[in-house]
């Protein structure tokens, strides 16, 4: 599992970040505090604290280039 902190600070950084996560075939998720929504879900995203970075999980068990392709993809968002 590839796990590192996000911040999403506004609606567009959101539907980017869906969009990216959504092209991708291995399975994501964003934890804050005790919560964990599917990051390919905005409306999960939504129900989410964005005033603080979430952490995204990217799971990597049997797709580790295409889990490696999104995480670099991601890091425009690196809080």
């Amino acid at each position: 599992m590839i796990t590192f902190d996000i911040r999403l600070s506004k609606m567009d950084d959101v539907r980017r970040f869906v969009a990216i996560t959504s092209a991708s075939p291995v399975d994501v998720d964003l934890a804050a505090g005790r919560y964990l929504v599917d990051a390919k879900s905005i409306m999960g995203i939504f129900s989410l604290d964005l005033s603080k970075p979430v952490n995204v999980q990217i799971h990597s068990d049997a797709r580790k280039a295409d889990a490696e392709a999104l995480a670099e993809a991601l890091q425009v968002f690196v809080a």
